[in-house]
């Protein structure tokens, strides 16, 4: 966002509501604040003296502070132009060193030394002699007659009707001026702070590299985690189940005809056995099912195919296995499809079509039910959105009343 813009269009609208604004008083704030910054920068640079090359870096913490500065004028935040450091110490400082924004930054810190502090000191006081001006009659007043004469060009001010009528024909008109002529001057400073201190268009393209490749590190760890969820259900506890049911089958086999009052119990204990072993089946299924990581994304939607109650036609053809994360992204979205399916749609068919095109997996599913899905009615299908958007990926759903219903995914996929 272009700052100096906002300050001008501000400027050059109605000047009662320019002066009733904010605008004055922030741009005032932003150019006394600048005095302190600057002295306490000196301060730190004489400390640094001690340690030359550090010198080079401290234009970093003023250019923080400057981007957090800038918000007096501007809502949106200006980024940190610095790469992420992969370490400390010895690391860190090489790579800040060879940064380009490190050297912008060290630049401004100059300017804000001298040209803006010495701007900005002669600035404020400006505001202060207008201060005074204004002032002037309650300093008139204060004095006892007689005893007070001020010379102001030859004018000699020494009653409160002649302190108003300075205060009125100098004081305010030379208020409004500096009012403006400060706004103008913060507007200029911050617009040159941005450019020296935001990122450029090849440092953002970086951050963006940046931010995709940790948002994938982030769906593995989060895909590896739901395998391991699921291995660790696959290898314990349903065989722990597996190992109870057939137990309990032999013992009801063996109580059969000798203790029918505990040949029940046992009965019933083996029926609840296997309804949680169904229930945990399913559990890991809805994980992470086995068939998905043993044979890929088209056996895994031919399984979901059969299961549905629904009849299902699926037409996928995949030339390789894309990566687990996209597999896993796409069998999700097939799977929470099918069961809103079965849930709301009446349909008596759906379609399951995929296609690898142009390294991009386009996978449709239609059905014939009464259609009218609304995204804004419930989660699941913003549920679906987000679950494709983490990878990169659009989701398109056509629904008009009476239907089709079709969901349309398109993901990046490179298949090996």
């Amino acid at each position: 966002m272009n700052v100096a813009a906002s300050v001008w269009r501000a400027i050059a609208g109605n000047p009662l509501r320019f002066l009733r604004s904010s605008w004055p008083w922030r741009s005032l704030a932003y150019v006394a604040s600048t005095v302190p910054v600057a002295g306490a920068a000196w301060v730190a640079v004489l400390v640094l003296l001690l340690f030359p090359p550090l010198l080079l870096l401290i234009g970093m913490p003023v250019g923080a502070l400057e981007r957090h500065r800038l918000r007096l004028l501007t809502s949106a935040q200006v980024r940190n132009p610095h790469a992420t450091a992969p370490g400390s110490g010895l690391a860190w400082a090489r790579l800040r060193v060879r940064e380009t924004a490190t050297w912008r930054e060290l630049g401004y810190f100059a300017c804000l030394q001298s040209v803006l502090l010495l701007l900005d000191a002669l600035a404020l006081f400006v505001v202060f002699l207008c201060v005074i001006l204004l002032a002037l009659p309650l300093f008139v007043a204060t004095m006892n007659p007689g005893q007070f004469q001020i010379d102001l060009g030859g004018w000699s001010v020494d009653t409160v009707g002649q302190a108003c009528a300075v205060a009125a024909l100098a004081g305010v008109p030379a208020t409004i001026v500096t009012l403006y002529g400060i706004s103008v001057l913060a507007g200029g400073q911050a617009e040159f702070a941005r450019w020296l201190l935001a990122p450029t268009g090849t440092e953002l393209s970086r951050q963006m590299d940046e931010l995709a490749e940790s948002r994938n590190r982030l769906v593995n760890a989060f895909e590896a985690e739901r395998r391991r969820i699921e291995r660790d259900l696959h290898d314990g506890a349903q065989q722990h189940l597996l190992l109870l049911t057939m137990n309990l089958s032999l013992a009801e086999m063996e109580l059969a005809g000798k203790n029918e009052r505990t040949g029940e119990l046992v009965g019933e204990a083996h029926q609840q056995a296997r309804m949680a072993l169904a229930a945990i089946r399913e559990q890991i299924r809805g994980i992470h099912p086995q068939i998905l990581t043993d044979f890929g994304l088209a056996e895994a939607v031919r399984e979901l195919a059969e299961r549905c109650p629904i009849p299902v036609e699926v037409d996928l053809v995949m030339p390789g296995r894309p990566s687990p994360a996209v597999e896993s992204t796409a069998y999700f979205v097939v799977s929470e499809a099918l069961t809103n399916v079965v849930r709301h749609a009446a349909a008596t068919c759906v379609r399951v079509t995929g296609r690898v095109v142009e390294d991009r997996l386009v996978l449709t599913i239609t059905d014939d039910g009464r259609g009218g899905a609304d995204p804004s009615l419930g989660t699941g299908i913003r549920g679906l959105a987000d679950r494709v958007a983490v990878m990169d990926g659009t989701l398109e759903i056509s629904s008009p009343r009476g239907g089709p219903t079709v969901v349309r995914i398109d993901l990046p996929c490179r298949c090996g």
